[in-house]
């Protein structure tokens, strides 16, 4: 037997940051905490906004507690997680143009 996913179990976490980079320092540890939710399979939303798809609730929460161990000293780092049908009701603009989604398929995790 196939489970179907549901949009109400299936979630989305999002990453949304601003750290400074005044700084060589503080570029490096911007660089590293943008590759570290890169590593975890965060990707680009936005400049300085992440997110990452889950399957479960439970999952991100594991994701979530990884992101709280490597925030950087400094700055200001926010966490989120919605649902896939919350996800689903986003309107995305391009100037006053709403852009269609690129919803993304359902992705199979192995463990």
């Amino acid at each position: 037997m196939i489970d179907r996913f549901s949009e109400y179990q299936i979630m989305w976490v999002f990453v949304f940051f601003d750290l400074p980079t005044g700084t060589k320092k503080e570029r490096k540890r911007y660089a590293e905490f943008r590759k570290l939710l890169q590593r975890d399979g965060f990707t680009m939303f936005q400049f300085s906004i992440y997110l990452r798809h889950c399957p479960s609730r439970e999952n991100a929460e594991v994701h979530m507690k990884r992101v709280k161990r490597i925030l950087p000293e400094g700055g200001s780092v926010g966490i989120l997680m919605v649902t896939d049908k919350q996800f689903a009701q986003m309107e995305l603009f391009t100037g006053r143009e709403r852009t269609p989604q690129d919803l993304p398929t359902q992705q199979l995790e192995l463990f």
